[in-house]
C-alpha cells in the first residue's frame, strides 16, 4: 500500500455559501480545521461538496483551499475530478495534483451511456496522467449507472499500486466482497454510504470510509472501535448513526441534513444549498433528525467518559 493511498476516516466536506450566493472561503477553512480537530485522517471534495453546482473557477478555489489546509495539518485531501469527457477529467486530475491533492476521485460520465471499454479508457487515462492514487467512484446509489465488477477488477490489476475503489451501488456489502474476490483480495476499497454500511463493509475488508462531515466525530469513534474489535462500542454508536443516515436517501437529502447539522453545531453560518434542489427539510423531519443527532451525541459522549 502506497503512503498516499486514502485510508481511515475521510469526510466529504460541505461547501458553505454567503447570503449573496458566493462561496464562503473563510467558513470553509474553519469547517476543514474542525473536521481534522475531530480526529479525521483528512477530507474529500466530492459530490456532497456540490461539485456539480460549482463553476470551474470555484472548483479550483475550493480545491486549492482544501489542499492548503490539508498540507498545513498533514492530512489527506482527495479531490473529485470526474467529468463528461476524458479530456476534461484528465485536465482536472492534473490540476488537483498541482494543487497538492493526495489523491483524486472520479465518477464516470453521467450524460452518456458508455460500455466497460470506454469506462476503462476513461479511468486509465487519469491513472496514466497523474502519479496520485485515483479513486474509482461508483456513485450509482444516487447518480449514474453501476460500474461492473469485471471492469473495476481490470483497473485494479493494471494499476495495483494506485487504483482505489468506492462502491456505492446496492447491495454494498456483496459488491465489496465480489470486488475483493475478483482481485484476489488486493483491491483497496472505501465505504461511501455516509457510514450506513460501514460495519458490514469493515468486516468485509475496506481500508477507509468517506462519510459526511456533520457527524464525522461519531464515525471516527466507530472506526476506532471497529479497528480494535470493540463490539459493544460499535453497537452503541452504529444504531443511532445508521438510523440518522437512513433518512438521507438522495444527494439533496444528504446536503439538507448535513448542512442543517453543521449549522446546529456552529460550523456553518447557514444551510444554503445551491438550487434547484429536489429536497427540503420540513418541520417533522427536522425534529426527527435533531432527535437522532442528540441520541448519537449522547452515545459517543457517554463512551468517552
Amino acid at each position: 500500500m502506497t503512503p498516499t493511498t486514502p485510508t481511515g476516516v475521510l469526510p466529504v466536506f460541505q461547501t458553505p455559501y454567503t447570503r449573496g450566493g458566493s462561496i464562503d472561503l473563510p467558513c470553509l477553512e474553519s469547517e476543514l480545521h474542525w473536521v481534522l480537530d475531530q480526529g479525521c485522517d483528512g477530507f474529500v471534495m466530492g459530490m456532497v461538496s456540490e461539485v456539480l453546482r460549482l463553476s470551474d473557477a470555484e472548483v479550483l478555489s475550493v480545491a486549492g483551499r482544501a489542499c492548503e489546509v490539508a498540507h498545513a495539518r498533514s492530512g489527506q485531501c482527495v479531490i473529485s475530478v470526474g467529468a463528461e469527457s476524458t479530456h476534461v477529467a484528465v485536465e482536472r486530475a492534473r490540476q488537483a495534483e498541482t494543487l497538492g491533492a493526495t489523491a483524486v476521485m472520479a465518477i464516470p460520465p453521467l450524460a452518456t451511456a458508455i460500455d466497460d471499454e470506454e469506462k476503462l479508457g476513461y479511468y486509465s487515462a487519469m491513472l496514466d496522467a497523474v502519479s496520485l492514487p485515483v479513486v474509482v467512484q461508483d456513485a450509482s446509489g444516487y447518480v449514474g449507472q453501476p460500474l461492473s465488477i469485471e471492469m473495476q477488477a481490470r483497473i485494479a490489476t493494471t494499476y495495483p499500486d494506485r487504483a482505489v475503489f468506492k462502491p456505492e451501488a446496492p447491495p454494498i456489502g456483496p459488491r465489496v466482497t465480489a470486488l475483493l474476490e475478483a482481485t484476489g483480495g488486493a483491491a483497496r476499497i472505501l465505504e461511501g454510504t455516509g457510514g450506513i454500511a460501514l460495519v458490514d463493509s469493515h468486516q468485509r475488508g475496506i481500508v477507509g470510509t468517506m462519510p459526511g462531515a456533520d457527524v464525522c466525530w461519531a464515525v471516527v469513534a466507530l472506526w476506532a472501535a471497529l479497528e480494535r474489535g470493540d463490539e459493544a462500542v460499535v453497537g452503541a454508536i452504529n444504531a443511532p448513526l445508521t438510523e440518522l443516515i437512513s433518512l438521507q436517501g438522495a444527494l439533496d437529502s444528504f446536503l439538507a441534513v448535513e448542512k442543517h447539522l453543521l449549522v446546529r453545531q456552529g460550523i456553518l453560518a447557514n444551510a444554503i444549498v445551491r438550487g434547484p434542489v429536489s429536497f427540503r427539510l420540513d418541520g417533522a423531519l427536522t425534529e426527527r433528525v435533531d432527535s437522532l443527532f442528540d441520541q448519537l451525541r449522547a452515545s459517543v459522549d457517554a463512551l468517552a467518559t
